[in-house]
């Protein structure tokens, strides 16, 4: 309980989604390993005595997960109870929970950056079930030889794209390979908005519930590109040298959107979504977590929709795929009883390697898992980025996990709603600085410098 109490006053600045100011991991002693033999476990039934409780990161999934647990329940007699965060409050639910005596079981971090504040609550992964059903050592988060995560799914994110009203405005798919064919469809979408009946884009909300989608989704272009430029990773320093094209994608989304610039501060991610299922906008930024949703109760089947690459007008349009990659690691609590830990790691291998489990992943939730016996997903947006690295298309990685924190978003998405209220080059100013600035001081404070 020290080791909670002093890691929640570590991280009383940090809010809304996994990513987090790094912590602290002299505190207090690293948790002793549970002392199951690798190769006992591998053998092992799931036990009964054991339960589980995974706190969900997923929102859009939680109906799915529920499911899922009360099947595995039904076949093994093991308690799995979920609970799901809401969005954007995963990191401030986690911390609660790992303060309580029945606290979460498998729980999730999102990349190197989520792992500094848990890294002394993670079980070594290496030579579980699980982790022997990874195709790859990539996919999990491992550090001298400890495997403190695995990432459980691969997910794409890009333009969704409402086929048949594009085509209602003359155009096509194909018709868009660059962020300057983007730019000339829908700024003529927008002059004949009165006359077409619908926007160019869905509103770009800014409540919690949205703003992920362009301070950390949308970000990721401008730092993805520097990162390529700079033959680089990570780093210390931002230097925003692709900051301009972070404004012109901006600016096209709230300039030619379904609503008044000024009144993104508050709109939702389901005034976004439900835009975009009424027929109001041509195109909706999110990802394939998205399929679902849109094709629930035949809304809209795979002959309506698309996506495409977010362009900003950097890089090698010709040949840029989408936004592809992971956030998403799981992580088993190692202050677990002993036998809870078990009934987890037993629940995990279940959910990548039966034909249940790996079927719900697929299909209720969507999910590409990087596991061998992954089954094939229906989700169209998964098809197309499978299609679009087939066709010779460089997907654009997954560089927000080097975000220095929860802040330094906070920090952009307020500029950025600022801006978008007031449009000029002075507030445009702050999102620079929020960006390169706050970049800095946040980087310094998550490492102790």
């Amino acid at each position: 309980m020290k080791k909670v109490i002093a890691l929640l006053l570590s991280l009383t600045m940090v809010v809304g989604m996994l990513t987090g100011c790094g912590g602290s991991s002299e505190e207090a002693a690293a948790p002793a390993p549970a002392t199951e033999d690798a190769a006992d476990a591998e053998e092992a039934a799931p036990a009964a005595d054991g339960s589980v409780y995974y706190l969900n990161f997923k929102p859009e999934q939680d109906e799915a997960w529920q499911n899922l647990a009360a099947a595995y329940t039904a076949e093994t007699g093991v308690p799995v109870t979920v609970v799901t965060a809401a969005s954007g409050e995963y990191e401030t639910t986690l911390m609660a929970e790992m303060g309580k005596s029945e606290a979460p079981t498998l729980f999730q971090v999102n990349g190197p950056v989520g792992l500094a504040n848990w890294k002394d609550y993670c079980y070594d992964l290496a030579g579980s079930d699980v982790y022997g059903e990874l195709t790859s050592d990539s996919f999990a988060l491992t550090e001298d030889g400890v495997v403190y995560g695995i990432g459980y799914v691969i997910e794409s994110y890009g333009l969704i794209v409402n086929k048949t009203l594009l085509a209602e405005a003359g155009y096509a798919v194909e018709d868009i390979n660059s962020f300057e064919t983007l730019k000339a469809v829908a700024e003529d979408i927008t002059a004949r908005k009165d006359e077409l009946g619908f926007a160019a884009f869905s509103s770009a909300g800014m409540d919690g519930s949205s703003d992920w989608r362009f301070k950390t989704h949308l970000a990721n272009l401008p730092i993805y590109f520097e990162y390529q430029a700079d033959g680089i990773s990570a780093t210390d320093a931002i230097k925003g040298t692709y900051l301009d094209n972070y404004r012109a994608m901006w600016d096209l989304y709230i300039n030619n959107s379904t609503c008044a610039p000024a009144d993104l501060s508050a709109k939702t991610g389901d005034d976004s979504r439900n835009e975009f299922l009424a027929g109001e906008a041509v195109f909706f930024q999110n990802g394939s977590w998205e399929y679902g949703s849109l094709t629930a109760d035949g809304a809209y089947t795979d002959d309506d929709l698309a996506m495409i690459p977010i362009y900003v007008g950097a890089g090698d349009e010709a040949n840029q795929g989408l936004c592809t990659g992971t956030e998403n690691y799981w992580c088993v609590n190692a202050f677990a009883a002993e036998e809870d830990i078990q009934a987890t790691l037993d629940f995990m291998y279940w959910c990548v390697s039966s034909e249940e489990g790996t079927t719900a992943m697929a299909n209720d939730m969507g999910f590409v898992i990087p596991f061998k016996g992954a089954a094939e997903s229906p989700n169209l947006f998964v098809k197309q980025d499978t299609e679009y690295t087939a066709a010779g298309k460089v997907p654009v990685s997954w560089n927000f996990t080097t975000m220095p924190s929860e802040e330094w978003k906070n920090g952009v998405g307020t500029a950025l709603t600022q801006y978008a209220a007031d449009q000029t080059d002075a507030n445009w100013d702050n999102v620079v600085s929020a960006f390169v600035d706050g970049w800095a001081t946040e980087y310094a404070l998550a490492n102790g410098q």
